[in-house]
């Protein structure tokens, strides 16, 4: 009989920390959505891993803060990241990059080859989406495995029924779907790690200490 496979956590995080935020009701479904197709979500916001903005200096003097640490720690007690958004001037929040640029300064850094969801969810027609894409480029420079479907909710401020789901049906079962995807890949990459490295081995890339820890200037 072959050996049951454990549930997978999952780290699931609001990028912003405003009480009632679209992008923290958003998190808050996403994390449901993993305990329901049998996975174990831990619920956290941006605003729990307070850092000062990166400065080569203060790192060189105070070394790494306590919040980039602690989020590291949540990071590695757990199997893949979900990371539900805002989009600020079109691009990333300043405090969810910075807290990125600290945890890059780590070794390892704790980013590199994880499994990762984003999302997001805006007022806009397009869902906070072109932040997603901005939010991409950092997390995959550092090795994240970032999911290719990504859920940007559109209209956030009318798209929440009384019950604090998603009022549209079809748009509700679209965020389960994406979730139940993801966690599908998440449990492959765990369970049969030749998954990962046939995935890096088909990208081409090779360990090299010079540019598998990226410096900061």
């Amino acid at each position: 009989m072959a050996a049951e496979i454990r549930p997978m956590r999952y780290l699931v995080m609001s990028g912003s920390g405003r009480q009632g935020s679209y992008n923290g009701r958003l998190a808050a479904l996403a994390a449901a959505a993993v305990e329901t197709n049998g996975g174990i979500a831990e619920r956290t916001r941006i605003t729990d891993f307070p850092v000062p903005v990166y400065d080569g200096d203060l790192e060189a003097a105070e070394g790494i803060p306590a919040g980039a640490e602690a989020f590291r720690e949540r990071l590695e007690a757990t199997d893949a990241f979900i990371l539900a958004c805002p989009e600020y001037n079109a691009s990333v929040p300043g405090s969810v990059k910075n807290l990125i640029d600290w945890v890059s300064r780590m070794r390892p850094h704790p980013l590199h080859q994880r499994q990762v969801l984003v999302m997001s969810a805006s007022p806009s027609m397009a869902g906070g989406n072109r932040g997603l894409w901005a939010l991409r480029v950092p997390l995959e420079h550092l090795g994240a495995r970032v999911y290719p479907d990504m859920f940007s909710l559109a209209a956030a401020h009318a798209a929440f029924g009384d019950d604090g789901g998603l009022a549209d049906d079809p748009l509700a079962k679209r965020l389960d779907d994406n979730v139940a995807g993801f966690m599908e890949l998440v449990e492959a990459a765990v369970v049969f790690p030749c998954v990962k490295h046939a995935w890096v081995e088909f990208l081409g890339e090779r360990p090299d200490p010079v540019i598998d820890r990226v410096q900061m200037e």
